[in-house]
């Protein structure tokens, strides 16, 4: 579940974010805070149909593409000048790629996002807008987007660092749906139907 803080009339520095975002992850283990368009996010411990979505998709890329990791709690330097920090649940990349990168790496290399959606009033702006056009603008090559209260899968592909993503393609939870290079695997989401609220 993701809470968006109200927009301050100065911008946050990104340091003074990343402070933040420490001390409160010493203090609760159950929140961690997001940093996008010059907002902070807080991005809360999901239900247990959220983190079976999230675990489906981990064992699901194991067996496509052993030699990726599709690491869940590994934090992101995007928007523009890197002054964003984003936490998606499912970060694809080479196996080993984020050793040493510390809570927040640079997106390079990384093959594919993922989010699922939760069931709160931010959705529609956080999941649907800022972070597709966040990770297009860094880069990224795939952003797939589980939406659960759609009904629908989302895959974002071909990025651009001015509009976000040129393609999207929709399909019914339920359908098979191809995951474009690099990344270069089939999702069958039948199974995820059991996992919608």
């Amino acid at each position: 579940m993701t809470v968006m803080a109200e927009r301050t009339s100065s911008q946050l520095s990104v340091d003074m974010f990343e402070r933040i975002a420490e001390f409160a992850a010493h203090e609760d283990e159950t929140v961690r805070f997001e940093f996008i368009d010059g907002q902070i996010g807080l991005k809360k411990v999901t239900n247990g149909n959220h983190g079976a979505i999230t675990m489906w998709l981990i064992r699901h890329c194991m067996r496509a593409q052993p030699d990726l990791d599709l690491n869940p709690t590994q934090g992101l330097k995007i928007g523009a000048y890197r002054n964003g920090r984003a936490r998606p649940d499912g970060v694809l990349a080479p196996v080993d790629h984020f050793v040493g990168h510390g809570e927040w790496a640079d997106p390079d290399g990384v093959l594919m996002v993922v989010e699922i959606t939760s069931y709160d009033s931010d959705t529609h702006r956080r999941d649907r807008v800022e972070k597709p056009q966040a990770y297009g603008e860094a880069g990224i090559p795939v952003h797939l987007l589980i939406d659960r209260d759609r009904m629908k899968v989302v895959v974002h592909s071909d990025p651009d660092s001015r509009i976000g993503y040129h393609n999207i393609r929709v399909v019914e939870l339920g359908e098979k749906v191809t995951l474009p290079d690099p990344v270069g695997f089939e999702l069958d989401t039948e199974d995820l139907k059991g996992y919608v609220d």
